[in-house]
């Protein structure tokens, strides 16, 4: 049996964790939310004193959280994830960081004599839940396929794209993709409610042709039902798209599209809605445009 470590229960990492436990993988977690460790514990997960107790005797360890100095952190600190792993024991992060953080935590567990994996995720909240996620992932292939129960346990697709730091910059590839499809939606439902169509009808129209995509199919019901509940927040992903302009920045990149969804995002902080669901980029749209997408329909 696969015995894993796994650090950070949020909105993605406890679905994925009740993925692996069906899946029938030993996991040990750790989160500063105990309800949250009682959740798991009470599915058939196990808790530990500390995250270097978690981290023995684990073929490997698993980290989701919001940003890369808590990552570092983690896997430094006195009690840490490096504190107590055993050598060869596959460090693998799920979070979303820069290409140039993720060689640094690889250079950490390469002092311990442990693969480090970049293995972020896309998906949200919904493939989480579902066991659909696709990992991007950096390093090396052959830790990769040593773990592969719990990647194919958590998502539907898994690949190893190159050295570490390929899955980050993935990440950050996908995010672009993602973040600009939104924008895009949005201005089309603005555009169409304020020429006096129904947005869900130009949905439904538009969904079969070349415009579908899966940002259309999950985001402009969410935008024209008013529905901004956060599967993936906005300040989420103003942390990936500015992650994105940094690296662009520092390989000399010009990202005009991005640059311009981190507008958008910064202007959507300042108005309050920071902790909405990306969907609700339709907002900064509505708020210039002096319109409200919303459908008659029942």
């Amino acid at each position: 049996m696969l015995k894993v470590g796994f650090v950070g229960l949020g909105i993605m990492g406890k679905p994925m964790v009740m993925n692996m436990l069906k899946a029938g993988i030993d996991v040990t977690v750790s989160d500063l939310k105990q309800e949250l460790v009682d959740e798991v514990v009470a599915a058939g997960g196990k808790s530990a004193a500390s995250v270097k107790e978690l981290a023995k005797g684990k073929d490997a360890v698993f980290t989701i959280l919001p940003t890369a100095a808590i990552v570092q952190d983690v896997l430094t600190k006195e009690d840490g994830i490096l504190a107590g792993v055993d050598a060869g024991t596959v460090v693998v992060d799920c979070s979303s960081v820069s290409p140039i953080e993720s060689k640094q935590c690889r250079d950490l567990a390469a002092a311990k004599d442990c693969p480090f994996l970049d293995a972020p995720v896309s998906g949200g909240e919904e493939g989480a839940i579902n066991g659909t996620l696709a990992f991007m992932i950096g390093g090396d292939e052959k830790a990769a396929e040593k773990i592969k129960d719990a990647f194919e346990a958590m998502g539907s697709s898994w690949i190893v794209v190159g050295s570490t730091g390929s899955g980050s910059v993935t990440k950050l590839a996908n995010q672009i993709m993602v973040n600009v499809n939104i924008c895009a939606v949005a201005e089309a439902l603005v555009l169409a409610q304020k020429a006096g169509a129904d947005p869900k009808k130009v949905f439904e129209a538009v969904r079969c042709g070349l415009a579908g995509s899966t940002v259309l199919e999950t985001k402009a019901p969410k935008m024209f039902n008013r529905d901004f509940k956060a599967g993936g927040t906005i300040k989420v992903n103003l942390k990936d798209i500015t992650n994105v302009m940094n690296t662009a920045r520092d390989l000399q990149v010009p990202l005009f599209l991005s640059g311009i969804v981190q507008q958008i995002q910064l202007s959507l902080k300042q108005s309050g809605h920071i902790m909405d669901d990306h969907a609700g980029y339709v907002q900064f749209y509505e708020q210039i445009s002096g319109v409200t997408v919303k459908t008659e329909e029942k």
